[in-house]
């Protein structure tokens, strides 16, 4: 690891002006590129303290024995050079985007005598006209295959189309009129490029004019009573129709634009993109990254654009680009893009209308294709051994974590409370194992006390369920198997402590080998301190905080700093953000049910079904409450005994002050009442089950249980 400070430039030996960096190893391997407007402030950012540079900038700084710089003329082509060097060095600690796929493009070959028509995927070549890209090659040939009837291209390969010209017989396509059949003299090269002209031009969106054409000679052949070829051109005409719905309107103003859409966490990024042309969908495709450097979102963009644009020039690059966040500056990427493509070229954020609206859809894509991304890496079994084992590794412990106890804490500025408890086992989430818990030693806000809490009740009830099966009696070795004693139960099968009478699971009788909290020194010296309060010192306990990433071990004044690659860092990250998404799911509907609290909520022994029956029958709460007893027995389900009990709870519920008219003095109605007799505040979160997905949970009986409403099986615990 090298000393920054041993290659540090002298301040009067850079530039104040802009120009591209290059830091290089020992090896004088290029293992990052930069651009800065001006030289001398960029690089001085990478000589501070180490103490106060990011981890990610840290370790490039310490990985790097050299640094040089090239001076340019301008931000724009700093931007120019950087994206070369980045193509050239392949640096390892620049955002480099992946394909997730190789992309297929429809593409026509006009730089061939008799243009072809084809799939094509790689790179781009020189004279070839592309379209796309495409998800799947099938939804190209499908297009291509109504398209022909109108514009019969040749398609075939050189091989095939040599052949035919040896032999003088063209193909199959030839003699069924899905080719003009170049090959054998039916049409001249300048006819059949005349016809690949108007293939690229359809594709391109200019598809009003050929339809209105072929619509105009279909009914001058119906009034020249030529009805075959009608018949024909209305077939053609509708190929044609169902080639465009392929891809549905979008914008309205039959636009060119590009959007892009970023999803990111603090490990890696996914990009989407959505080619629009002609206010259509015309192809899609999307990138993922891992963040090795510190980075902005604009920073993201700038590089999607480099790596979207960097070989394209003229219409490729459209008069439009929509993006969520800006490049920082602007100005030299929107010059570097108007250069590339020839003419002005806007880049901007969406703000309203049907563009926000399609950027909204490109950003669900994008997030789905991270958590897709994250779900297959999950998956791989050679993967989680690896994280598991790298975790063991850098916590000193003796053997792979193969149960992971992840414990956060969430309230809303003091209030409810609350904590989760997530379990993931051979690196895979246990959602049935998944608990919350209500803080009740205290009320506000107190993140270190909470977690000491949490901590001690649930091992707490780990402690009991030991107890109870007799494996931690004075004087006898948990191992060693005995026969039952007089009075006492005979020995269980192995396992059965585990579970109770009816065969499930205890709630807390699986320990885990690792216990991690959201947060860092403090909140990892509590979870240790109430372990050994309890005796406990067989499990591990560590703490990532999220703004560094650091994983912090209790007594340790400084945190372990796993690599940025690092699969065990990853699995840890993903442990703690389901925590914390557990987490905040449970505070929001504990939130939302405090909101909707109405006066039916205080009758003991009324659930929610009759609860809803009541309100539907009555219509509101306000004319519940003026019901007369007989009248509410009318609902079914409800007794005398009950309905009783609601008309006194009512009765005694104060009713909501009336609103006054403060212009004139005048009592409006009473319409303080909503239909369900709840507050009207926001309630749009939706329930959270035991497993984490939104729905109704079940209780152990198998019926549903009103969301925040208390599980048997979990007694009082969560």
């Amino acid at each position: 690891m090298a000393d920054p400070s041993s290659y540090r430039p002298k301040p009067g030996q850079i530039p104040d002006s802009p120009g591209v960096y290059r830091f290089r190893d020992e090896h004088r391997r290029v293992i990052y590129v930069g651009k800065a407007k001006s030289l001398r402030q960029r690089l001085a950012n990478y000589f501070q303290d180490l103490a106060g540079l990011h981890p990610r900038t840290r370790t490039m700084v310490t990985t790097a024995a050299s640094v040089e710089w090239t001076v340019v003329s301008t931000e724009v082509e700093a931007l120019q050079l950087e994206y070369s060097w980045i193509k050239e060095y392949d640096p390892r600690f620049n955002v480099k985007y992946r394909d997730d796929k190789s992309y297929p493009y429809l593409a026509v070959t006009m730089n061939e005598e008799y243009p072809r028509v084809q799939v094509m995927r790689g790179h781009k070549r020189k004279g070839v006209r592309y379209f796309g890209p495409y998800g799947h090659a099938w939804a190209i040939r499908d297009t291509v295959d109504l398209l022909l009837r109108v514009f019969p291209v040749r398609t075939c390969s050189a091989g095939v189309f040599k052949n035919a010209a040896r032999t003088g017989r063209p193909c199959l396509l030839g003699y069924i009129g899905k080719c003009s059949a170049p090959c054998v003299g039916r049409v001249s090269a300048e006819e059949h490029r005349e016809l690949a002209d108007e293939f690229s031009d359809f594709m391109a969106g200019r598809t009003g004019t050929y339809i209105r054409r072929l619509e105009q000679r279909m009914t001058e052949a119906a009034e020249e009573m030529e009805y075959e070829r009608a018949a024909r051109l209305r077939d053609d005409i509708e190929a044609l129709r169902k080639a465009m719905e392929k891809s549905a309107v979008v914008l309205a103003d039959a636009t060119d634009a590009d959007l892009i859409a970023v999803a990111e966490d603090e490990l890696e990024a996914a990009v989407q993109i959505f080619h629009v042309r002609g206010g259509r969908v015309r192809g899609q495709r999307g990138w993922v990254t891992d963040k090795v450097e510190e980075i902005t979102t604009g920073a993201l963009v700038e590089h999607a654009l480099q790596q979207l644009y960097g070989e394209e020039k003229g219409d490729s690059v459209p008069k439009e680009v929509l993006v969520p966040a800006l490049p920082d500056p602007v100005e030299p990427v929107q010059e570097w893009l108007a250069e590339r493509r020839g003419s002005g070229v806007s880049l901007r954020i969406p703000q309203r209308g049907d563009k926000k609206a399609l950027m909204e859809t490109v950003e669900r894509n994008a997030q789905h294709s991270l958590v897709l991304h994250k779900t297959k890496r999950a998956s791989d079994l050679t993967t989680r051994s690896r994280a598991l084992e790298e975790i063991a590794e850098a916590l000193d412990l003796d053997s792979a974590p193969l149960r992971i106890e992840c414990y956060d804490i969430s309230h809303l500025q003091g209030d409810d409370v609350v904590a989760s408890m997530v379990v993931f086992e051979d690196g895979l989430q246990r959602k049935s194992e998944y608990r919350r818990f209500q803080i009740k030693g205290f009320e506000g806000q107190d993140d270190v006390r909470s977690m000491h809490e949490v901590i001690s009740r649930r091992f707490r009830r780990y402690i009991a369920e030991k107890e109870k099966t007799g494996e931690w009696a004075d004087g006898q070795d948990p191992g060693r198997e005995t026969g039952p004693e007089p009075g006492q139960e005979p020995a269980r099968e192995p396992g059965a402590e585990l579970k109770d009478d009816e065969g499930r699971p205890k709630r807390f009788a699986y320990p885990p080998q690792l216990v991690v909290v959201d947060g860092g020194q403090p909140q990892v010296a509590a979870a240790q301190r109430a372990l050994d309060e309890l005796g406990i010192d067989d499990i591990a306990v560590c703490g990532l905080a999220k703004r560094l990433e650091e994983v912090w071990v209790p007594g340790e004044d400084d945190p372990v700093i796993l690599p940025r690659t690092s699969e065990g860092l990853y699995l840890l990250q993903r442990v703690r953000d389901e925590a914390h998404r557990f987490a905040i799911t449970y505070q929001r509907v504990k939130r939302a049910k405090r909101f909707r609290a109405g006066p039916l909520d205080d009758v003991p022994g009324l659930g929610e079904t009759r609860k809803q029956a009541l309100i539907k029958h009555f219509g509101s709460v306000k004319k519940l409450r003026s019901a007369t007893i007989d009248q509410i027995r009318e609902v079914p389900g409800i007794g005398l005994k009950t309905a009783e009990t609601i008309a006194v709870a009512l009765a005694q519920a104060a009713p909501p002050a009336p609103a006054v008219n403060t212009a004139t003095g005048e009592i409006m109605d009473d319409t303080a009442d909503t239909a369900d007799g709840s507050d009207t505040s926001d309630t749009s979160d939706t329930a959270d089950t035991q497993n984490g997905e939104p729905g109704t949970r079940t209780g152990s009986s198998g019926r549903p249980v009103a969301a925040g409403a208390p599980d048997e099986r979990r007694g009082q615990e969560t």
